[in-house]
């Protein structure tokens, strides 16, 4: 049993340095705001040497102690960063942040922006947190010229905004009546975040139930209807990007999405949104660039050229991952007859061959065995295999020709390596929900997962109207609630203009007249992304 009377004798021989680190250790944890004034006291008094690691957690403490403590936080806070200035010790970005948000709480907004332009000053960079008190406090006072110019600010910094920074500028935009900056922001929603959350719907939905909101865009005769779909088109589906559609007021309202991708609320057909064309160009080029680095140029450039002669595939075959699939037991091996059966289904689906790629060097060990030999060659001869070099990566071969063809890529690969992630957050995570097919092998049949049918992003359609899909963890898609926002008027007025559009094309009007309707076509069809060519390829004598 320890002696109470030496535990206290301890205390007393302890030196103000050893208290202050026992005491600092235990305030830092438990992120006592009295506590961390009260050390922080106690070692001025005692002259003790504080240094950056001290000063910033004692700023961390204050800042995270607004709601409770509220003034006295803030000028204890001013307090610690005024000793660390007048000692010489240089802020970096956690200082800053820490600061930055004490200014904000006091509203002042400017010396909070001042603070994170600051930095500058002292070779750091800021991170997107740096800035989150100085923007805050902008929207909260309505000043969206300068929460304009902090998210310029941030933008300069090589950072990039999320769902938070986005609404606070949506926000502000749609409470000073800014409509072209409302727009905008939708935008950058539909191209940052997937799924915005209640917050971020509460303030979509009070815009387009505003008294601004309903006065915003334009006639239908000022639009060009058909303009709107070739962009529809030409963007990859999903969004237009021209501007509000229509006039007069928005019906708002929560609503599901069935699992063919129509929307419960208003019928409209959600679109599987694809990149566009000059999107889809890029991520080519992206991946050639990268392809080339890391490939012998010749073998890439040899690839490159083959496929621009084989350039009607509609699907191609990670052949090694489907190959190799569950094999990992004693008897296991490459099965020819998983890869064959996705090829059969594939062909069956589509009455078109897919491209199978493997390594040249798997190629010749299965043409080896007599069992394989025929089918393989009989792939060969026709075309729909092709063998990468030795020695190289085949996943640049099959991503580059699956997004060069617009084609599906069946893998169950989820591209997690480090050479996808080269190719970055920006086209990638998208290209990849919509042409990725997985597979599974129940009962020893293939089984495709074909993508999604439409597409779980906030969407603008031809109509103008916006769809947008709020968090929530689903096991069912159709539970999901989404934002459906339209303006009748606009959706009556743009039926009668598919409706007349499409008797036009085929001759079936007079006068003005619609005659001989025979089919009732969606308004919406177009918006949905073709995936492959369609040009027709001859058979092959295997089925």
């Amino acid at each position: 049993m320890k002696n109470p009377s030496k535990k206290r004798n301890d205390n007393k021989s302890q030196t103000p340095a050893l208290k202050f680190h026992s005491d600092f250790s235990i305030c830092s944890k438990e992120k006592d705001f009295t506590g961390a004034i009260t050390l922080f006291d106690f070692a001025i008094s005692q002259n003790l040497k504080l240094n950056l690691h001290h000063l910033n957690c004692f700023l961390y403490i204050c800042s995270n102690s607004l709601e409770a403590s509220g003034d006295l936080a803030i000028e204890n806070g001013f307090n610690i960063f005024n000793h660390m200035i007048s000692s010489k010790i240089n802020p970096n970005e956690a200082t800053i942040t820490a600061v930055s948000r004490l200014a904000a709480a006091k509203n002042d907004a400017d010396y909070s922006f001042k603070l994170v332009k600051s930095l500058v000053n002292y070779n750091e960079k800021p991170r997107l947190r740096t800035y989150d008190a100085v923007l805050f406090c902008y929207v909260k006072k309505l000043d969206a010229k300068m929460a304009y110019l902090v998210e310029k600010d941030i933008l300069s910094n090589g950072l990039c905004l999320e769902e938070p920074e986005i609404a606070a500028l949506l926000k502000v935009s749609a409470e000073v009546g800014n409509e072209e900056k409302v727009y905008e922001y939708l935008h950058k929603l539909r191209i940052g975040v997937r799924c915005v959350s209640e917050l971020t719907a509460e303030v979509i939905k009070n815009w387009f139930s505003g008294e601004i909101g309903k006065k915003v865009g334009s006639g239908l005769e000022d639009w060009d209807m058909g303009r709107v779909k070739d962009v529809i088109l030409k963007n990859g589906g999903g969004w237009h990007g021209l501007g509000w559609v229509g006039n007069g007021e928005w019906e708002v309202r929560r609503t599901t999405v069935d699992s063919r991708g129509g929307c419960c609320g208003c019928k409209e057909e959600l679109a599987c949104v694809d990149l566009g064309r000059e999107d889809t160009e890029k991520f080519a080029q992206s991946v050639v660039a990268l392809a080339v680095e890391r490939e012998k140029r010749s073998n890439f450039t040899q690839f490159q050229n083959w496929l621009e002669e084989h350039n009607d595939f509609e699907a191609i075959v990670d052949g090694a991952n489907i190959g190799l699939y569950q094999q990992n037991f004693a008897e296991g091996g490459f099965s020819v007859s998983q890869l064959e059966a996705v090829v059969k289904e594939l062909y069956k689906r589509s009455n078109k061959w897919p491209l199978v790629i493997l390594h040249e060097k798997r190629i010749h060990a299965l043409l080896a065995n007599p069992c394989n030999r025929g089918l393989l060659q009989e792939w060969i001869d026709n075309g729909i295999l092709y063998g990468t070099p030795v020695g190289s990566n085949d996943d640049w071969y099959w991503i580059y020709a699956s997004v060069k063809l617009k084609c599906m890529l069946v893998t169950n690969d989820e591209m997690r390596d480090h050479i996808f992630e080269l190719l970055g957050r920006s086209f990638f995570p998208r290209w990849k929900e919509r042409h990725q097919v997985h597979y599974t092998f129940p009962k020893g049949q293939p089984k495709l997962e074909m993508p999604p049918s439409y597409s779980l992003v906030i969407q603008e359609s031809e109509r103008g109207a916006w769809h947008v899909p709020l968090t929530g963890e689903y096991n069912d898609e159709t539970l999901r609630t989404w934002l459906c926002i339209t303006r009748p008027e606009i959706c009556k007025a743009s039926d009668e203009f598919s409706k007349s559009a499409e008797a036009r094309e085929s001759g079936k009007m007079i006068n003005g007249e619609v005659i001989n309707q025979s089919c009732n076509s969606s308004h919406n069809s177009e918006i949905t992304c073709i995936t492959g060519k369609r040009k027709e390829r001859s058979e092959s004598p295997t089925k």
